[in-house]
This record gives C-alpha cells, structure tokens and sequence, in this order.
C-alpha cells in the first residue's frame, strides 16, 4: 500500500470522525425537547434518535450527499489536501462552538469549511454558485419555516385540544412526543450523515478513485449511487455521535430558549421534521440546527413573546453567521499549512 492510499484512509477516517462529531454537536437538537420535557431520560432519549438516525438514509435516499459531493465546489480543480484542510476547519469550529455551548450548524461549518479550503487553493471561480445559492437562501428560509411551522401546529393543537384539560393534552402528548421525535431524528440523519458522504465521495474523485465512491446499487427499495461502505460508515458514525450526546448544548435548546411542555415539544419537533424531510427530498442541504431552533421559538412566540429567552436567540444568530466565514477562515489556513508541510511528502 502506497503512502499516498494511507493518506486517503486517515482523511475518510478524519471525514468519520466529523460525522460522530456532528452527531455529537447536534445530538441536543434531536433529543433536547423530549429530555426537557421528561417524556425520556437522556440515556433514553439518544438511543432512540440514534437508531432513526442511522436507518433515516434508507428512507429517503442521498440527494443531498450528491449536492455537496459534486454541486458546490469543481471537484476537478481539487485535491486530497483541500478536503482534509475543509475537514480540520469544520472539526475546530465544531469543538470551539461545543465548548462555548452555541448549538450553531455543523453543516454549513463543514461546507464552509470545504469551500474555504477549495478557495485557498483555486480561487473563489472552484465554487458552483449555482450549488450555493439553495444554501444560501435556506440559510434564512430554514428557520424561518421552522418558526412559522412550530408557531402553526401549536395554534392547530391548541384549537383542537381547547375543550380537553391540561392533564390529558400533557399525557396525549408524551405519547405524541415518541412519534415527533423519531420523525426529527429522521430528518437529521437524511440531512447531515449525508454531507460527510458527499465529503468522501468529493475525496475519492480528487484522489482518482471515483470507482470507491460511485456504485449504482438498489437498498431497500430505493436507488443509489453512492458506494454502500460509505452510506453505512457515515450513518453509523453519526447514529454513535448521537449516542454519546451533547449535554452542554441540550440545556440551551431544551430550556435556555424557551420552557417547552410536552406539546410544546411535540410541535417544534414535527415542524423541524418536516422542514428537514422536505428539503432533503429536493437534495437542498440545511442546517438542522436552524430547523429545530426557529421551530422552538415559533413555538415559545405562541405563548406569550415574553416567554421566549430572546438573548438565546440572538446568540445563536451571532454564531449563524460568523460559522460560515470563520470555519471557511480556518481550514483555508489548515489548507495552507498542509500545503506547506504535508504535501510534499506525497509528491
């Protein structure tokens, strides 16, 4: 095995350990609101998003991994080193922002940090602008949609419930929760295992070897076209993300931006659900983070305005927006650096 082979392998093994990582960063936003609400321990809690988790790419095939693996940066005008360099800028951002308990988007830290090591290399012309654009335009519509879904459910619920007492919406929805839950966790998977798919496949094309990464084969009924190692490694890899959990951010989300009942959660969770299958149907990659964010606080809005922490929101609005330039800053720097120091090595 050459030296250049054992390279790939560490950088797959790097892309893997982004995507327990992400499970891990953004285990709150799939557990935070059954937790917060005691319908399931934590213990219990990431289990059961861990296992729709793992099982969501089977449902709803890999539209979004065929986005980020071809339809956001020339993969011609790459190397290796661009995707390990977009890799490191993404997995420090992560921990920075776990550190500073800021539940900010994994997905656009590791897009951004792919492009910014893209840049670094080849220029701003390596980008598809036309791959951008979605993004960038989802970027606001995600949790935009997500409030304006959790703030209608919860209008819809609260109209059909209005002649039943507190105690028997409170035990209907703990039960309800279960269903939104799994429908969220399914939504995360769907959405993010799939960019570190993209990510490999990206990977395995600049390193010549797209006969690793592309093999049309047919998994429970639907057709793919990404290699079945890499489906499986990278579901796996978050769905164990996922089980680790993120206790630090749960806090902020279960109860640091507004107090959620049972279905209050119930709500927010089946808008984020919905807001994360339908973009991933249409291979539109977005933050899973902003989808169950702006669902909370349409939510917290239809109690009262007051009952939302708005100073969580607009933190979380301050990291929104510096994770796409500084994840982008720090792996064109990691880029450079591996340009400089590892890559002659290789040559």
């Amino acid at each position: 095995m050459t030296a250049f082979l054992v390279l790939i392998f560490v950088i797959v093994a790097f892309a893997l350990f982004f995507d327990f990582l992400n499970g891990f960063h953004d285990a709150a936003n799939s557990i935070a609101t059954i937790v917060s609400t005691r319908v399931l321990t934590p213990t219990q809690a990431v289990a059961w998003a861990a296992f729709f988790n793992f099982i969501s790419v089977f449902l709803f095939g890999t539209g979004v991994a065929k986005m980020i693996g071809k339809g956001m940066v020339d993969v011609k005008q790459i190397d290796v080193y661009v995707v390990l360099g977009g890799l490191l800028g993404a997995i420090v951002w992560n921990i920075i922002t776990w550190l500073l308990a800021l539940p900010t988007s994994s997905s656009h830290a590791l897009m951004a940090g792919f492009a910014g090591a893209a840049v670094a290399k080849a220029g701003i012309h390596v980008l598809i602008w036309s791959g951008w654009v979605p993004v960038l335009i989802f970027i606001v519509l995600s949790p935009a949609i997500g409030f304006v879904l959790g703030a209608l459910n919860m209008i819809i619920v609260a109209w059909i419930f209005r002649r039943s007492t507190p105690n028997k919406v409170d035990a209907f929805f703990r039960r309800m929760q279960l269903f939104s839950a799994a429908a969220y966790s399914l939504g995360h998977g769907t959405n993010d295992a799939q960019k570190t798919m993209g990510i490999i496949v990206a990977l395995l094309l600049a390193a010549g070897h797209p006969e690793w990464a592309v093999n049309k084969h047919n998994l429970f009924g639907r057709q793919h076209e990404i290699a079945l190692w890499i489906i499986l490694t990278c579901t796996a890899a978050i769905a164990l993300g996922t089980m680790f959990g993120g206790w630090r951010i749960v806090k902020t989300m279960g109860s640091g931006i507004t107090r959620l009942q049972p279905v209050g959660g119930f709500c927010a969770e089946t808008a984020g659900a919905t807001t994360l299958i339908g973009t991933a149907l249409g291979g539109i990659p977005v933050s899973t983070t902003h989808a169950i964010t702006g669902a909370i606080l349409g939510v917290g809005t239809v109690k009262g305005v007051r009952s939302v922490r708005w100073i969580w929101g607009q933190r979380i609005v301050v990291a929104w927006i510096l994770t796409i330039p500084c994840a982008a800053f720090v792996a064109g720097v990691a880029y450079l650096i591996i340009h400089w120091t590892v890559q002659p090595f290789f040559q």
